[in-house]
Parts: structure tokens; sequence; C-alpha cells
């Protein structure tokens, strides 16, 4: 299987600066009452990592599509990237609406439930 470097080398730096934002949102002291994108009380460098931040889901899913049309095209078999597409589609959105939603919430009854970046992938 060829792999494409820059497809891979652009989803990894996707991922370190979205994991670099997870972390500055939970060990920033005052996240909670504080936005980062607030310019009367941000500093240049919090205010970068939360604005560089909102291009990284929608990188993401562009080349998450990308892979799959790549895939689809050294394959040629349209049923067989369908079915798979779907199944994948179908997982992340079950993962979403049951372990994220747990992990979020910490709620086995369900009362919130959210649809979020992951369950949006797999809709796409």
């Amino acid at each position: 299987m060829n792999r494409i470097t820059s497809i891979d080398f652009t989803r990894g730096l996707v991922m370190v600066i979205m994991a670099l934002d997870h972390v500055r949102d939970l060990m920033h002291t005052s996240s909670i009452v504080q936005s980062p994108t607030d310019l009367s009380t941000t500093t240049p460098a919090l205010f970068f990592t939360r604005w560089i931040t909102y291009l990284c889901a929608p990188t993401f899913v562009f080349l998450a599509g990308t892979s799959a049309y790549l895939s689809y095209k050294s394959k040629g078999d349209i049923s067989k990237s369908s079915g798979f597409l779907l199944r994948r589609g179908l997982w992340l959105v079950l993962l979403e609406l049951t372990l994220v939603n747990f992990g979020m919430f910490f709620d086995p009854g369900f009362h919130t439930i959210m649809f979020e970046v992951i369950a949006a992938i797999g809709v796409g």
C-alpha cells in the first residue's frame, strides 16, 4: 500500500495541534471564565493556540475525504469502498453517541447527547 506522505504529515500535524488545544483547555486556569479569543484579556500565544485550532477540524475532515477518494480510486471497486465507508461511518456515529458522550458527561442514563466531530466525520 502506497501512502502519500504529505497527507499523513498534515493529518499528524493537525492531531498534534488539536492535542495542544485540548491540553490548553484543561490546563489553563482561567478557561472557564476567560475566553482565549477575547482580545481584551488574552495573550498573543493563548489567542493563537485557540485561533489556529479552528482550522483543524475542517482540515481533518477534508483529508479524510481525500483519503477515501484515493482509496476508492486505487481499488476501482465502488461497492467495496461504499460498504467499507458506510460501516466505518456507522461505527463512528455509534462511538460518538455512546463512549464519547459518556466520557464527556459521565451520565449512564445518557440524558444529554451531543453530536460532535467524530459523528460528523462518520456522517460525512
